[in-house]
């Protein structure tokens, strides 16, 4: 079967592509976006892959669905194209990066550049349909992305793994810790945030510091 998607990433997960619940997914998904309004475009369903090759993956970012919104997403969790009101979730994360890190709101929430600088920014489900939340959970993008993250922890050292609220912690309950730096804190979204489980955490700069003493480049958030 025919995945267009970065040749690293198609090296790393070729044996997935294979099994038949990632057929059964793709069957679900064509017919989706040939009856309904779906988003990322379809070009874009693989673009956290396309934009941060594997062999160059510092840090890997738990997201749940993309946005359902018109020409809000982009394939890349928490960002959204450009010229797109900053959502709720994206607008605390800028906040605490204000605080963390004294860089102020960016004009675009266009996550992009930080994808390709090594940031992993994976949803657990990569399709949804226009104003249905959660619509094409539970049809096989779960076992997908969770084969991704255990690829990254088996073949890969040292990644930064940044796990925001339950769902996230739960995706990431398989990552070696030994091996690789687990951050975790509250979800961004407005629920969490306003409860005091969000602002403070720091995970930025955090991060910046554990690269560094990996002897890595920090990222420019």
């Amino acid at each position: 079967m025919l995945i267009k998607i970065n040749t690293s990433w198609h090296n790393q997960l070729a044996p997935e592509f294979e099994k038949p619940y990632f057929e059964q997914l793709v069957t679900f998904v064509k017919n989706e976006y040939a009856t309904h309004r779906c988003f990322p475009k379809g070009n874009q369903i693989f673009a956290a892959f396309d934009h941060c090759p594997f062999d160059e993956v510092k840090v890997v970012i738990i997201g749940q669905d993309p946005y359902h919104g018109l020409g809000q997403a982009n394939g890349l969790c928490f960002s959204v194209n450009d010229g797109i009101p900053f959502p709720p979730s994206l607008i605390n994360i800028f906040k605490e990066i204000e605080t963390d890190m004294q860089i102020p709101f960016p004009s675009s929430g266009n996550l992009e550049r930080w994808a390709d600088q090594g940031v992993l920014l994976l949803n657990a489900t990569l399709t949804v349909r226009e104003s249905l939340a959660g619509s094409h959970q539970n049809k096989g993008w779960e076992t997908f992305t969770d084969a991704v993250i255990q690829k990254i922890s088996d073949a890969k050292e040292n990644v930064v793994f940044l796990l925001w609220g339950g769902f996230a912690k739960k995706k990431g309950a398989k990552i070696d810790r030994r091996k690789h730096h687990v951050l975790e804190t509250g979800h961004p979204s407005p629920l969490s945030a306003n409860r005091g489980l969000w602002f403070g955490n720091r995970h930025f700069s955090k991060t910046n510091t554990f690269l560094e003493q990996m002897g890595q480049k920090p990222i420019q958030w």
